[in-house]
C-alpha cells in the first residue's frame, strides 16, 4: 500500500479542515492514496461535536485577546488545543483497504505516537479510558477523529514544543483530573523538524505501508 505525506507547514486550521474535507472526497473516488496531512496551526481551541461548552473555562473575551481563535468543528471528542510547537495529522485513509475497524485505527494511532516517543527515550502508554497517550498522569497526543464510509479525517496532535500555558483557557479533553505535557519537559531542545521524520516513518511501519522511494 503507498501512502503520500502532505506536510502543509504552518496552516490555519479553516483552510486545513477545508483541504481534508476535499481530500476525503478525492479517496473515496479513488483519486488519490490513503494521505497523511502533516500540519502546525496558528492557536485555535476546537470542539468535537458533541463537546460541552462548560469546559472552556475563560470567555471569548479573554480567550481572543490572548490570540487564539475557537472553532466548533466535526471530530469526536471534546475541546482540545492546538498550536504551535505541536505537530497535527490528519489522515485521510480507507479502513476498508485496510480491512480493519475504527477501534483498530485509533489503536494504531496511539502506537505510531508511543513509538515515535520511545525513538526518543521516552516511555509512554495509550490511555484505556481516556484516549490518547500519556506519560504517568499527564496527556503528551491528544486523539479525535471521524470516519465517513470508510474514511478517516481529523486525527492526532502531538505536543513537542508547546506553550502548555495556552491549555489555561479550557479543561483539556474535558479530563479534569489529570494534566498535559509536552516532549520539551523531557527533552528541552527538541524541535518540530527532528519529531516529523521520526513520526511519518513511525506511520509507515505502523500502519504497514511501502517505504518511500525519492
Amino acid at each position: 500500500m503507498q501512502l503520500e505525506i502532505r506536510d502543509l507547514g504552518r496552516e490555519e486550521f479553516a483552510a486545513a479542515f477545508a483541504l481534508q474535507e476535499r481530500l476525503v472526497e478525492e479517496r473515496k473516488s479513488g483519486a488519490i492514496s490513503d494521505t497523511l496531512v502533516l500540519v502546525e496551526h496558528p492557536p485555535v481551541y476546537t470542539l468535537g461535536r458533541n463537546a460541552d461548552p462548560a469546559n472552556i473555562v475563560q470567555s471569548p473575551e479573554e480567550i481572543a485577546a490572548r490570540g487564539i481563535a475557537l472553532v466548533r468543528t466535526t471530530r469526536g471528542g471534546q475541546v482540545t488545543y492546538h498550536g504551535p510547537g505541536q505537530i497535527v495529522g490528519y489522515p485521510i485513509i480507507d479502513l476498508a483497504q485496510h480491512g480493519k475497524g475504527v477501534l483498530w485505527y485509533v489503536e494504531q494511532l496511539e502506537r505510531v505516537l508511543i513509538e515515535t516517543l520511545r525513538h526518543f527515550g521516552i516511555e509512554s502508554e495509550a490511555g484505556r479510558k481516556d484516549r490518547g497517550v500519556w506519560i504517568g498522569n499527564d496527556k503528551i497526543a491528544a486523539l479525535g477523529v471521524r470516519v465517513t464510509r470508510h474514511i478517516t479525517m481529523h486525527g492526532f496532535a502531538l505536543n513537542v514544543c508547546v506553550n502548555l500555558n495556552d491549555y489555561s483557557g479550557i479543561v483539556p479533553c474535558g479530563i479534569r483530573d489529570r494534566g498535559v505535557t509536552s516532549l520539551n519537559s523531557f527533552i528541552p531542545d527538541i524541535t518540530i523538524d527532528k519529531v516529523k521524520p521520526v513520526l511519518i516513518e513511525s506511520f509507515r511501519t505502523v500502519f504497514g505501508y511501502e517505504e518511500h522511494n525519492g
